[in-house]
């Protein structure tokens, strides 16, 4: 499988050096968040794309909020870093443009899912 117009898999390979993005990632995924990212008009950094069950529990036992039946568990989401408020601005906007409706916004990025087994139409803040 190729790469896509503003992505590279690589990019969403899990931190923990297993778990590749081409393997275990959702092409209809990375399709719309192709298409966010487009809509944006500024680049997107994968901060978190797919993540292992063990780099998942990892991140629990570290403190992070990562949670037990993570979405990215299942190559359905992705954190996208923004410091700023206008990035974020641009980022929330274009995503939920092409359609997401999970996004979680913290203080350095944001997060969004398609994941339907959980709850739908809903913004939250990690704060």
């Amino acid at each position: 499988m190729s790469d896509f117009k503003h992505f590279k898999w690589k990019e969403f390979d899990c931190k923990s050096g297993k778990g590749k993005g081409i393997d275990n990632m959702k092409m209809n995924f990375i399709c719309m968040l192709d298409d966010a990212r487009e809509i944006a008009g500024i680049p997107f950094k994968i901060t978190s794309g797919y993540r292992t069950p063990a780099h998942n529990q990892a991140l629990r036992e570290e403190g992070y909020r990562a949670s037990k039946n993570s979405s990215h568990m299942k190559g359905i989401a992705a954190d996208i870093s923004a410091y700023d408020p206008i990035t974020r601005f641009k980022i929330l906007q274009s995503l939920l443009k092409v359609g997401f409706n999970r996004i979680g916004i913290a203080e350095t990025f944001i997060h969004c899912d398609m994941d339907i087994e959980k709850t739908q139409n809903l913004i939250w803040t990690y704060y």
